[in-house]
């Protein structure tokens, strides 16, 4: 066959827009510590023996293993498309096509509700809230009330779509503009809490939060001491801080890998990062990403315990999920922070720098999915008319529509079909057998193809005669069998739901129907999908 009538055209349209830096923001934002850690620290009550300290550390060591397995893959095969390129050249296109879809594309239109949930906890409530409270406005806190409602979490959901299609649309360039301005803005609000926190008192706090407590909402008597009353009468003690023992501590690693699984986000991206066959920057890269939000994460839990008090954040958490909390706010520590001042221009501050974690990692929901479509699209395994690139932008925008039309219609489905939010359980679960695909692809990739692999830059990495990516693999496929066994067997990590496996299932099914008709209509015309899985895609 002639290599035009292999893949779509001679070269992708694409372009290397990034730099390495700009990966590594990518990667940062996308093991985000404000938007998912938070988040996901906020269920470790539901684990009451268990320390967050030691399951964030432990699980970033065993992550360190994936950043290998990734950024040797992507030095070898620097394509746009990351795991479906490599796992349909190394495990067969139908093996890459049925896990990358589900997992790159079906899967994210159901995170869109998530990304909208937390930018209603973290930027919409909060700000309305402290303004309200400032302003004595009835108004404003009964929009911050109503946000945390069906209406206003689906209003969120449809925001993030909207803002994710904006800069998505702009291209490379402009998207590492965005995110850059607020890698910087974020990080100074974060420092920002950083020295309030360190320069605040537990008593001072206290004093604080039932002030506030009391004259925005009403609450009489001391917020602080109802929080741990409330949690004490549902029968929950929190783990002390200084309690960090790693054994009862590892059960909470199913629950953190939710915030730190993906360093490699953007793997999928590297087919227009500039340098992407060099495998140590690709490995620092996601690696540094991962060290310094791993600090930040301590260094933020820490600063909590010492002044809102341990027992006092787990128990608010707790309070919060059981139903029983005294403020009628999710308990976001960077709200609680804002509390602490009594100017409200400082308080405006932290809240939107620190939401400038939200609005540089949003893009995170689709932009790495759009360049599975276009790979699949460029093999000829889609339409082709998704993997049309915008010559201005250098941006292929029909790949985004394939992710914002269907995630608005289940974010539709997810604010006001009864029970469809269970359908949706497992959507770390479906993520996590991807990269498990993955991981199975680097580990046979010396042994199924050794040319590509001595003619590629990690040829030469090797352990007693073992080489690096397959050992990594192993490592990190024994991890990923960790916590897939955890959260089948376990019902506190609230994945083993039979209804949302069914579902999860017939995403499956979808994607193994979607290959073989388009294998069968490709043939059709001529076109041997065989033979395009024979070839690493043009650049």
């Amino acid at each position: 066959m002639k290599e035009t009538s292999v893949f779509l055209r001679k070269a992708s349209g694409l372009v290397r827009a990034w730099s390495v830096f700009d990966a590594f923001i990518y990667a940062f934002f996308s093991i985000n510590l404000i938007t998912l850690g938070l988040y996901i620290f906020s269920f470790a009550p539901f684990l009451p023996e268990a320390h967050l300290v030691p399951a964030i550390v432990v699980s970033g060591i065993f992550i360190m293993f994936e950043i290998v397995v990734y950024a040797m893959l992507i030095s070898a095969m620097p394509r746009a498309g990351g795991d479906y390129v490599w796992q349909s050249r190394l495990l067969g296109g139908a093996w890459g096509f049925v896990l990358s879809m589900t997992g790159w594309v079906f899967i994210l239109w159901h995170w869109v509700p998530l990304y909208g949930t937390m930018m209603v906890y973290e930027v919409f409530t909060p700000l309305l809230t402290i303004l309200g409270g400032a302003l004595k406005s009835q108004a404003l806190l009964g929009a911050s009330i109503w946000f945390s409602g069906q209406h206003g979490l689906f209003l969120g959901s449809i925001i993030v779509i909207g803002w994710v299609s904006f800069v998505i649309t702009m291209g490379m360039k402009w998207y590492a503009r965005i995110q850059k301005f607020c890698f910087y803005l974020g990080i100074v609000g974060l420092a920002t809490v950083f020295v309030v926190l360190l320069t605040t008192s537990k008593e001072t706090f206290v004093s604080a939060l039932n002030g506030f407590a009391q004259s925005v909402f009403g609450v009489a008597g001391n917020a602080y001491e109802e929080t741990l009353k409330a949690a004490s009468n549902d029968g929950y003690t929190p783990v002390a801080w200084s309690n960090m023992a790693v054994l009862p501590s590892l059960s909470l690693i199913p629950m953190v890998v939710f915030f730190n699984l993906w360093p490699n986000w953007g793997a999928t991206l590297y087919g227009e990062v500039r340098g992407a066959g060099d495998f140590k920057r690709n490995f620092w890269g996601m690696a540094l990403a991962l060290i310094v939000t791993t600090i930040l994460a301590v260094i933020f839990l820490g600063l909590i315990a010492r002044t809102m008090g341990w027992d006092f954040y787990l128990a608010a958490n707790h309070a919060w999920y059981a139903g029983t909390a005294t403020l009628p706010l999710w308990p976001y520590p960077g709200f609680l922070a804002a509390v602490i001042s009594r100017s409200l221009p400082l308080q405006i501050f932290i809240l939107i720098s620190l939401g400038a974690w939200f609005f540089g990692w949003a893009g995170t929901v689709f932009l790495s999915s759009t360049r599975v479509v276009f790979a699949a699209a460029f093999d000829r395994a889609l339409p082709d008319w998704i993997a049309n690139v915008s010559k201005r932008r250098a941006s292929p925008v029909n790949a985004l529509l394939a992710m914002a039309i269907p995630s608005t219609i289940v974010a539709i489905m997810y604010s006001y079909v009864p029970g469809f939010m269970t359908f949706t359980l497992d959507t770390t679960v479906v993520i996590a057998i991807t990269y498990f695909g993955t991981t199975i692809a680097a580990i046979i990739m010396p042994y199924r193809d050794p040319e590509l692999y001595r003619s590629s830059p990690i040829g030469k990495y090797q352990v007693g005669g073992i080489p690096l990516i397959t050992l990594s693999g192993v490592i990190f496929a024994a991890f990923l069998v960790f916590n897939l066994y955890k959260w089948i067997v376990d019902p506190v990590y609230g994945v083993n739901n039979p209804l949302s496996a069914l579902y999860m299932g017939s995403l499956y099914v979808l994607a193994v129907a979607l290959y073989y008709g388009f294998r069968s209509y490709r043939k059709r015309q001529g076109i041997d999908l065989d033979m395009v899985y024979k070839e690493i895609p043009v650049e």
